[in-house]
């Protein structure tokens, strides 16, 4: 009886070790998709795009946190510049959000995750026109002589840091080692004074 429990525990062991390696301690994802602006803030920008990258930990096969960095680029509307007078125009912002993650299915090929968080988002804004710029050239017969060339000149612009949250779900298939691609779309929001943007960035790409 002895040598079968110490039999047992030695098989329970090596069960929890097995279990253990299929999960990486430290986990990493990089993508990039589009971005679609929902609301008032589809009003006043156009569909961009985005690249994300993140790093983290999982604490067992189905609970994990990720630090997640973004950006996101997207075009100012025609109809807001026009509001505004200004030809051209974009947005650009920068997030860094502490994403706690659950995972459905961890061991399958196909995994369900729902994510989400907070953290600090940096909102850049410019208007823009169509420039000229004269720039030196240079030709084997003239020699230097000066050139003008199309440019975009900077009118204004505006940036600021401000609080947001972010939440999501995705999907996570095939397997590379411990890796595999997936495909996720997430509701970002962020605190404006006195107004709100918010927009879904849908990300595809690699997580080990």
């Amino acid at each position: 009886m002895k040598s079968f429990y110490l039999l047992l525990s030695a098989c329970l062991l090596a069960a929890g070790l097995l279990n253990a390696q299929e999960v990486p301690t430290f986990t990493f994802s990089i993508g990039g998709g589009f971005v679609q602006p929902v609301g008032i803030t589809g009003s006043n920008l156009n569909t961009g795009w985005n690249v994300r990258g993140g790093a983290g930990v999982n604490f067992n096969s189905h609970l994990g946190a990720n630090v997640d960095l973004g950006f996101d680029d997207l075009g100012i509307s025609n109809s807001a510049l026009a509001n505004i007078g200004v030809p051209g125009g974009s947005v650009h912002i920068f997030s860094a959000t502490l994403d706690p993650i659950i995972h459905l299915n961890p061991h399958g090929h196909v995994d369900f995750y729902v994510t989400g968080g907070g953290g600090l988002f940096h909102w850049y804004q410019q208007f823009t026109a169509p420039s000229v710029a004269v720039v030196p050239g240079y030709n084997p017969f003239f020699g230097f002589t000066p050139v003008a060339v199309a440019t975009t000149q900077i009118l204004s612009s505006y940036s600021v840091n401000r609080p947001g949250f972010d939440i999501g779900a995705g999907m996570a298939f095939g397997a590379l080692g411990h890796g595999k691609f997936f495909a996720e779309a997430r509701y970002d929001h962020i605190y404006m004074t006195g107004s709100h943007v918010d927009y879904i960035p849908v990300t595809f790409g690699f997580r080990w």
